[in-house]
């Protein structure tokens, strides 16, 4: 779920309007006409509507961008994690999201009977600006694990904060220089958490938003690189055997089982063992070995990058990606 400052309370009716009479039959057409679209990948699909929306034009505009959203979440391992899911984007007054300034103020993952993302985009933000924003993919990101409950919040937010920086630098929305910028800015507020609280407790609580989002994301970048390094596989790979075996997109997991699921999947104990560091860990983990696995440097208030093969080589493929994605249609 996005964080917001404070919950923006929106009443998320979804239901078409009816076409007037006398020309039931082609107001219904052009109500119809992008308001539904199902994106496929393989033998997965997302089923894409736009609620409430009368202009075509506005309609289109929504769907294209999803569409471009859908094919960043494609990057991971060239299909989506889920066999179905749903994307239902409604839009809001900017009035209506006045404590939240963003193109999309509120976004959520349902798991109620079946799976579905919803999206809801301020009425007057523009296409560039929808481009530029992260919430879509966030969302999109949840769908790569199960849900695992309060407990696990701090995996799946990390998760989800992690990829939306990863995922749109492979698909081109922002360069990879700019990923990692992003990534080392929500490290940095994520520090800046000074409860001294065990983070399975923030995660619990709802508290401490920005260690959970951020200390989850290290996790992430900390297996995926290790899983790199020493293992020649990644992230990626091992979240795409998950999905073969054993992802729902309803139901609970307990947290313990995915990261043991995990490391079965990639034949090591990578996840568990950083998992039993930082479950229970009352502070950020510290990421100046990773930086330096990564040629990641910083310069006064910027980061700078070592060119140098092997660091160089380790960075680029986690911005680049393994898969080629099957293209969304």
């Amino acid at each position: 779920m996005r964080p917001t400052s404070k919950t923006l309370r929106i009443a998320a009716g979804l239901i078409f309007a009816t076409a007037s009479a006398g020309s039931a039959a082609q107001a219904a057409s052009d109500a119809a006409r992008d308001a539904e679209r199902t994106l496929r990948a393989g033998d997965s699909a997302l089923q894409v509507s736009v609620i409430g929306v009368d202009d075509a034009r506005r309609r289109a505009q929504l769907q294209d961008w999803l569409a471009e959203v859908a094919q960043a979440q494609l990057t991971a391992f060239g299909r989506y994690p889920l066999h179905s899911a749903r994307v239902r984007i409604e839009q809001v007054a900017r009035e209506a999201a006045r404590d939240d300034e963003s193109p999309v103020p509120w976004g959520q993952t349902l798991r109620r009977g079946d799976t579905a993302v919803l999206l809801f985009v301020r009425d007057d933000a523009t296409p560039a600006e929808l481009r530029a924003d992260w919430t879509a993919i966030h969302e999109l990101s949840h769908l790569f694990h199960p849900y695992m409950g309060r407990d696990g919040r701090w995996l799946s937010e990390g998760l989800a904060s992690y990829y939306q920086n990863v995922l749109r630098a492979r698909a081109g929305l922002l360069t990879p220089e700019r990923a990692w910028e992003l990534l080392d800015a929500g490290f940095g507020r994520g520090r800046r958490e000074s409860s001294g609280a065990p983070l399975v407790e923030l995660s619990r609580t709802h508290e401490g938003t920005m260690r959970v989002y951020w200390a989850g994301a290290a996790f992430w970048l900390q297996a995926d690189v290790a899983l790199r390094r020493d293992h020649a596989t990644s992230l990626d790979a091992v979240l795409s055997k998950y999905s073969d075996c054993c992802l729902s997109g309803t139901g609970e997991t307990a947290p313990a089982k995915f990261i043991a699921e995990l490391d079965r999947l990639s034949g090591t104990k990578v996840f568990s063992s950083n998992y039993a560091r930082l479950v229970q860990s009352r502070a950020f983990p510290p990421l100046d070995a990773v930086y330096r696995e990564l040629g990641i440097m910083r310069r006064g208030d910027a980061l700078a990058f070592d060119e140098g093969a092997e660091s160089a080589a380790l960075r680029r493929s986690i911005m680049r990606g393994a898969a080629e994605p099957a293209p969304a249609r």
